[in-house]
């Protein structure tokens, strides 16, 4: 572990807006990767109540040493408006968790969510091409999982969402970019599927259940969630019990670090690559 570089009056700052905010740990990550890198800035958590989203977002963003931000739950949908421009990846699915601050004073917006899922599913060894999804959550993080889902060559994708009309406008989004996967609107579990993912925020709360009707996995199911807990969420625990693999919130975060901290600061050195990694 390095210690974090000391906070002075030169010190940059980024910051992760979501709300609520107390469960995120991308404060701790990349204050460290900062500090890895002789990077002068920290990233702080930021609590915006949703009701006061659109005064205070502007207000934080005019911020003089504000150079990025993260975004978290329920948010990502709704900076969209605040980036200048956008990378592929929020274009394809109108959100962002990610904002840089360009030389001229405007902001740069992509969504790595999506990438990061696949990544820390790679990295554990896991297969994704050819299989059958069912994901519960058509927000943000959940649009932008399908898309590089899509794009890793999974066969199928079923989508169980309440807001039917999130669901719509996922499936027609990735329609004709992703022709050769098959994207729909779904209810619980069938027969045939091999994947289960929880991308909705269902499992940030200790008392929560599960995101849906799921009922027994067979062990050869591959089961994701992206809620970050320090204990498993429901899904994951329920996975286990039927001894299936699992991709947890950790392993997503751990998979989107590098390439959101090389979008935020272009050029800094992978995890690993620096005294003290």
């Amino acid at each position: 572990m390095t210690d974090a570089a000391k906070v002075t009056g030169a010190t940059r700052l980024y910051a992760i807006v979501g709300d609520p905010i107390a469960q995120v740990r991308s404060p701790e990550v990349f204050t460290e990767r900062f500090a890895v890198a002789d990077i002068d800035a920290v990233l702080v958590p930021a609590h915006v109540p949703a009701q006061r989203f659109d005064d205070v977002i502007p207000a934080l963003m005019a911020l003089g040493n504000l150079d990025g931000l993260l975004v978290t739950v329920p948010f990502k949908a709704r900076m969209l408006p605040f980036a200048s421009r956008l990378g592929a990846a929020a274009r394809c699915i109108g959100a962002v968790n990610a904002l840089r601050r360009e030389a001229d004073g405007s902001w740069t917006g992509d969504m790595f969510d999506g990438a990061g899922f696949v990544r820390g599913a790679e990295n554990k060894g896991e297969r994704l091409r050819g299989r059958r999804v069912l994901m519960f959550g058509a927000g943000g993080a959940g649009s932008a999982i399908a898309c590089a889902l899509a794009e890793a060559g999974v066969q199928s994708i079923g989508i169980v969402d309440p807001q039917a009309d999130r669901v719509d406008a996922l499936v027609r989004a990735l329609h004709d970019a992703f022709p050769e996967c098959k994207l729909a609107a779904a209810t619980s579990k069938t027969a045939e599927i091999d994947m289960v993912i929880n991308a909705s925020p269902v499992g940030m709360r200790p008392d929560d259940g599960l995101p849906g009707d799921i009922g027994p996995l067979p062990p050869d199911t591959l089961v994701g969630d992206v809620v970050i807990t320090q204990s498993p969420t429901a899904l994951i625990r329920h996975a286990l019990a039927n001894g299936c693999r699992c991709i947890t919130g950790r392993d997503m975060h751990a998979g989107q670090v590098d390439a959101i901290m090389n979008f935020l600061v272009p050029g800094a050195p992978p995890a690993g690559s620096a005294s003290g990694h």
